[in-house]
């Protein structure tokens, strides 16, 4: 693979711009307002601003610059306890008893800013359940030019990869040693190895694309945004929280926001659409806190419904994580990358019709709830997350005041269907641990620890030890039914003007990490608006 280009040296006119309006002013008025710089947002603003002709304002609740520690690849854990995440838990979740931390980027560049930088996508079978799902035209084939127009990696199949997006992808560099040795003994395992995992079509185990360009990490706004904040049609004004949608006669026409320093509310009117980019919570959140959700719901919280949109925070999906986690018989050196290097995508049923499984190689032993784990270079870990849930959960408000936390529940393994997936890639984990390749590197199962065998004891294990891949989605799924929050040009059912262009669109969620499939997403938004 030839060399990756370094990211640019950001001159002060190329910093974020941050605009201001006093309290009590004229209302500002633009053509497109954007809420959410995160990955699509940047994406959807980054795009339409193209038009020199139109105006576009993007909003994000974050801050300009992320912290210092967000360039840094194998730093991205520490982000997690910055004001850079959101800081949202789950609620004590019915089948296993626990509440589990989640990501939320709230900085220019969203999750994309904060996460472990793998940029795949999913397997085609679980884009195709979209069009089943009532999301007509949304299918793998009509993704991929949107996927290939996002980024830019060398020497792949050009039919199926892009070269000359703004994001530039492609495996660790250098690797770590005891992936390495994971990858070898995959074939140990009896499984295959895939010339390219990242791609959508392919089964087995690779290396993973990363967004990692110099040793450095790149976001989405890095890619996007900041090189084009010199066109004088584009404002992107960070601190900036959305109070709500200003909506009059079913047609959205602006938003109320306020700044750390304006002292009140801003005012701005959008001549052509509101576009809600602020992810799968934020995004249902600030429909609810404008009226537009289950209005049972609304109404016990003494908001006004504008308009009964059940489907509004229902939906909600994520791939829960589980670990078995290994001591090392010698030092695990030190990751230059993301920790997470290497992924497979398996089939539980050979039957299905895609990949319901993924498993990932880690070089350091993931710190897990209620159990014991090695220190920092003294062992490495592979995760098990099942990647088609059947569980369904929701996202509720618990208070009207804009930004407040709120009552997630992803009800993790509410389907049991879910848990038996995650102990079937237990044991298969287990089994990659135990390959010829791994002989110099393993010393003995951390966890669960080889005295757990049975499924009952296994899957006793999953539910204490569950965590979040930090994957939420489709919390205003598209679709044509009753519950459906958006169409398949991602136009609110019932409001004009006003689309949402985030993971919370998803029907379902795809067999990968979810930033790759975001930004084809966005990429595809923006065309339809600019039709």
């Amino acid at each position: 693979m030839s060399p990756r280009p370094s990211l640019p040296t950001r001159s002060p006119q190329q910093q974020t711009r941050r605009t201001l309006y006093p309290m009590r002013a004229a209302h500002a008025r633009f053509d497109f307002i954007v809420v959410g710089g995160g990955t699509a947002g940047s994406v959807i603003a980054a795009r339409l601003s193209q038009d020199e002709r139109v105006s576009v304002l993007l909003l994000e609740a974050g801050n300009s610059e992320s912290p210092a520690a967000g360039a840094v690849p194998p730093a991205w854990p520490t982000l997690l306890q910055t004001p850079a995440n959101w800081g949202d838990t789950t609620v004590v979740q019915a089948a296993t008893g626990t509440s589990v931390a989640l990501a939320r980027g709230r900085v220019l560049g969203g999750g994309s800013a904060i996460n472990a930088m793998a940029f795949v996508r999913g397997h085609r079978s679980s884009y195709d359940a979209w069009p089943q799902a009532g999301a007509k035209g949304w299918g793998f084939d009509d993704l991929l030019p949107y996927f290939k127009r996002s980024e830019n990696t060398v020497g792949r199949n050009p039919e199926l990869r892009g070269v000359g997006g703004p994001l530039t992808v492609g495996p660790a560099t250098p690797p770590n040693p005891v992936v390495a040795a994971l990858l070898e003994g995959v074939e140990q395992a009896g499984h295959r190895r895939a010339a390219d995992i990242s791609g959508g079509v392919e089964e087995g185990f690779g290396w993973s694309d990363l967004n990692i360009v110099g040793g450095q990490r790149q976001n989405a706004a890095d890619a996007y945004i900041r090189p084009v904040l010199h066109r004088p049609n584009l404002t992107v004004t960070t601190d900036a929280l959305v109070h709500r949608l200003r909506l009059s006669n079913g047609r959205c026409t602006g938003v109320e926001y306020s700044t750390g320093d304006s002292g009140g509310l801003v005012v701005a009117e959008s001549s052509s659409e509101v576009v809600l980019t602020a992810g799968t919570l934020g995004s249902a959140q600030l429909l609810m806190l404008s009226g537009v959700g289950p209005q049972n719901h609304l109404r016990d919280l003494g908001i006004d419904v504008a308009l009964d949109l059940p489907g509004v925070g229902a939906n909600l999906q994520d791939h829960p994580i589980g670990y078995v986690i290994y001591r090392s018989a010698r030092q695990v050196p030190a990751g230059a990358n993301n920790h997470g290097e290497a992924h497979g995508l398996l089939r539980t049923d050979a039957a299905s019709d895609g990949p319901d499984l993924q498993m990932f190689f880690v070089d350091i032993p993931i710190p897990i709830p209620s159990a014991e784990v090695p220190e920092l270079g003294q062992g490495y870990a592979i995760g098990v997350s099942p990647m088609r849930p059947h569980s369904r959960g929701t996202v509720r408000l618990a208070s009207a005041e804009p930004g407040a936390s709120l009552r997630v529940d992803p009800n993790y393994f509410g389907d049991d269907r879910d848990l038996a997936t995650m102990v079937h890639g237990l044991r298969l984990a287990r089994e990659l641990g135990q390959t010829p390749a791994l002989d110099t590197w393993r010393s003995a199962e951390a966890q669960p620890t080889s005295a757990l065998s049975s499924d009952d004891e296994l899957r006793a294990y999953a539910r204490k030890t569950v965590t979040s891949y930090m994957h939420l989605v489709g919390t205003c799924r598209m679709g044509e039914d009753a519950m459906a929050v958006v169409d398949s040009e991602l136009r609110l059912h019932g409001i004009t003007g006003l689309r949402v262009a985030d993971a919370s669109i998803f029907p379902s969620i795809p067999s990968a990490n979810t930033n790759a499939t975001v930004c084809a997403i966005a990429e595809r938004a923006a065309d339809m608006i600019k039709s």
